[in-house]
């Protein structure tokens, strides 16, 4: 699967220069998923905010080496790779500039 594999690469190459960042969106009870429609943009927006964010750190203050999101259920991969380039031209402060695609 080259999903995994790419994640495993782009992980792991400076280990001394990254702390994981762990996000989960979204972020409600189950019983009101049913009513609150969310599609791929709504995700990854709410994926980036640094309130979604499970550390302490604003990851405003640094960059991002590399990211790694999944997204489970019946999403188009060309809608997910749209909108996390999207993502990621939109916020190219918070990103370095070698980041893989």
């Amino acid at each position: 699967n080259s999903d995994l594999r790419k994640l495993a690469v782009n992980l792991i190459p400076f280990p001394r220069l990254h702390f994981f960042n762990v996000s989960f969106a979204p972020l409600e009870a189950g019983k009101d998923a049913e009513y609150t429609g969310k599609n791929v943009k709504d995700i990854t927006e709410a994926v980036f905010n640094p309130k979604q964010m499970m550390m302490a750190p604003d990851v405003r203050e640094g960059k991002y080496l590399t990211a790694a999101v999944t997204f489970r259920g019946k999403f188009s991969a060309k809608d997910v790779d749209e909108h996390m380039l999207n993502m990621q031209m939109k916020n190219q402060a918070y990103f370095v500039e070698w980041i893989p695609n």
